[in-house]
């Protein structure tokens, strides 16, 4: 029996509650926050300075503070006196986030954060026995100081990288430094008053920098409005004092400036000089320079793929206005515009209060709900019955009329034919869209209604200008007997776009509620059809059994449920995708390869453009297929993700397509337009390998 005292005892070490192993100690848990403490190193060998990490995990809807926490909080408090051979420790802080709540500004960390720290042996060599008491201030509608317990052994031995080298080197990554990295570098430093003004340029164009004023004695800033210049590569931010004291002047003051765009950031010290740039002009400049970004990128949406089934409807809309009077065609087409309008202001509703919520938010993310895509399989399915003649039913005449018509002139049908065109536009990205939503989506709420507006007015400017000169309509030709064939067309067009919608379907919910569906679907044309041919008195018995599908139709996803497994990564002949993961990102580039991230879904059709024009083919798909320099990583966001929403969410991208390349002369990536190029992927791949020159 003694002979198993000794293992007893280490079984009863390890279980004991709070005591660490080498490299991970235990999770502790104190209210809504736990922590732990991680090692880089397995043994502490002769370092001078053993890297270790502070990992923080909290709970939905709470957060914790930087080291200037802004306008309340307080920054972590770390009492080490209870540690053996610890002399000295630094504690480093990744970039923090914004919180804006009833006019305080804050700076801190929400979900989770791992603090870097440089632990400094008293004789090295020896083991290191941490004991840490951790103060955490946590706060979400109430603010609660939270204290947590922490401990972890490191042994003698060799320094070799442990389980969480990894996880602390990336936390490192994410530590502002001197802007050669990130290719972020504060340029001017401007005061006046209460008014502070940073010129900022990048390497890569920004998106939606921010940045964080320490100086002595405090000030706290307003979130800074943007002007973007030289095509978002340079950055003009204008920041006003929150509660400035009296004769406050910012010109001479010194201090640090953390500028944060995405996961780029840069720490630099500043000393303000005296005046503002008077080309900033009025503070909301940033807006309204976005505002006419979102008017051009609504514009060219109207060229995506995804839009062309709607072409369709507006091409038979054209036609079937053609020689009506000038005052019929422009309230036609202006309650199409408006149909469009009020879609994009309703789905900017959503999303701010979704992202109110906590939820991940993002341009076209509605296709990734299995009734989203049950519904729009119905509605393209009828308006293609309707265009194939199966969809006219003796309503009233003033119903009728409200509904559209059966010829769709009423004002009721051209609103829909707007609100169509929207819900089918959202799974494409254009360019210049992805800018102005990333915008939108890290500010407020006015600014994602404003710039939602914006991008309304963009896809419906092509019937504003048809209300404006309605006359053109006439140059068009005479509704006639070719009509019927023309109809017949555009509705096989929205059938296939049902088909396409249907494979998205397969990869949400498996292959078998996806073919009920298609056969629900198919039910539901033939009652229509079979109404068609009734007599009058027995036409609503089509009419009703397909309501019925269509009802049944939406029950699907509810009776199977999502399929089993992830989404599975597209597959392609022309390279060899590997799964996306973060964490072997910085590794690859470590070891000097390049990769090439891929973050795509089976709805977004732009997603799929790019695949099959650029990097299936050609000399893009020959670099993609070189395994031993390049890593292809496929992110995979048909199905909800979040893990690649944060990652999307840390880049200032709420939407797809999003490619970047890493690479040992880009480690912090080079972000490529939505759409593709072979000249464009070729250069990032050649610069962020470091054969050419940023």
């Amino acid at each position: 029996m003694k002979r198993f005292v000794p293992f007893l005892l280490a079984i009863l070490a390890l279980a004991a509650p709070g005591m660490g192993r080498a490299e991970t100690g235990s999770w502790v848990k104190s209210g809504p926050v736990e922590a732990r403490l991680i090692a880089s190193v397995q043994g502490v060998g002769d370092l001078a300075k053993i890297p270790l990490g502070l990992e923080v995990r909290l709970e939905p809807g709470w957060k914790t503070y930087w080291r200037t926490p802004g306008d309340a909080g307080f920054a972590p408090r770390l009492d080490w006196s209870e540690s053996r051979n610890l002399t000295a420790t630094e504690l480093i802080y990744p970039a923090p986030h914004r919180f804006t709540v009833l006019g305080f500004e804050t700076a801190g960390y929400d979900a989770e954060v791992l603090f870097p720290i440089a632990a400094t042996p008293a004789e090295p060599g020896k083991p290191l026995d941490l004991a840490l008491k951790a103060e955490l201030l946590v706060c979400s509608t109430i603010c609660v100081p939270e204290m947590v317990a922490l401990s972890l052994s490191i042994p003698e031995g060799p320094a070799t990288p442990g389980p969480s080298a990894n996880d602390i080197a990336r936390a490192q990554s994410l530590v502002p430094g001197d802007g050669r990295a990130s290719g972020l570098t504060v340029t001017a430093v401007r005061g006046r008053g209460a008014v502070l003004e940073i010129e900022v340029t990048a390497r890569e164009p920004m998106v939606a920098p921010d940045v964080f004023v320490e100086t002595d004695p405090p000030v706290t800033f307003s979130a800074p409005k943007s002007q973007f210049l030289d095509g978002d590569r340079r950055a003009i931010l204008r920041m006003d004092a929150t509660d400035p004291t009296p004769g406050l002047d910012l010109a001479g003051r010194v201090m640090t400036l953390t500028v944060v765009d995405g996961n780029r950031s840069v720490e630099a010290p500043a000393t303000a000089a005296s005046g503002l740039d008077g080309a900033t002009g009025a503070a909301p400049t940033g807006l309204l320079a976005m505002l006419g970004v979102a008017l051009l990128g609504g514009l060219i949406l109207n060229l995506m793929p995804c839009v062309l089934p709607v072409l369709s409807l507006k091409l038979l809309s054209i036609v079937q206005h053609g020689g009506r009077a000038p005052a019929a065609v422009r309230a036609g087409f202006l309650a199409s515009a408006a149909g469009i309008l009020t879609s994009f202001l309703i789905l900017a509703g959503a999303l701010v209060a979704v992202k109110a919520a906590g939820g991940a938010v993002g341009w076209g993310i509605q296709f990734q709900q299995p009734l989203f895509l049950v519904f729009m399989v119905v509605l393209v399915t009828l308006f293609a019955a309707n265009l194939w003649g199966l969809f006219e039913l003796p309503l009233p005449r003033a119903v009728a009329d409200r509904l559209g018509g059966p010829e769709g002139q009423g004002l009721g049908g051209q609103f829909a034919t707007g609100a169509f065109a929207t819900l089918l536009a959202t799974p494409c990205s254009a360019p210049f869209l992805g800018t102005a939503v990333g915008f939108a989506l890290s500010r407020g709420a006015p600014e994602v209604f404003a710039i939602f507006a914006a991008l309304g007015v963009g896809l419906a400017l092509p019937y504003l200008l048809i209300a404006a000169f309605p006359r053109a309509a006439r140059l068009l030709p005479r509704p006639g007997r070719w009509m019927v064939a023309l109809r017949r067309v555009l509705g096989g067009a929205l059938a296939l776009t049902a088909l396409w919608l249907l494979s998205v379907l397969v990869v949400q919910v498996g292959e078998v509620p996806a073919l009920a569906v298609a056969v629900l679907m198919g039910g539901l044309v033939a009652a229509l059809w079979l109404g068609r041919r009734l007599a009058e008195t027995a036409r609503w018995a089509g009419a009703a059994l397909a309501g019925l599908l269509a009802l049944v139709a939406f029950a699907v996803p509810a009776v199977f449920g999502p399929s089993a497994g992830a989404a599975p990564v597209a597959e392609s002949t022309a390279a060899r995708w590997t799964v996306f993961d973060e964490a072997a990102i910085r590794e690859q580039v470590a070891a000097g390869r390049t990769v090439f991230v891929d973050v795509t879904a089976d709805w977004c059709i732009t997603c799929q453009a790019n695949k099959k024009l650029v990097l299936n083919r050609g000399a893009v798909a020959q670099r993609l297929e070189d395994a031993g320099a390049v890593t292809a990583m496929r992110a995979d966001w048909t199905r909800p993700d979040e893990a690649i929403a944060r990652y999307l969410a840390r880049h200032g991208r709420y939407g797809i397509p999003f490619n970047i390349v890493y690479g040992p002369g880009a480690p912090e990536g080079i972000a490529l337009p939505e759409l593709l190029t072979e000249g464009a992927v070729l250069d990032a791949l050649d610069r962020a390998s470091g054969r050419i020159k940023s």
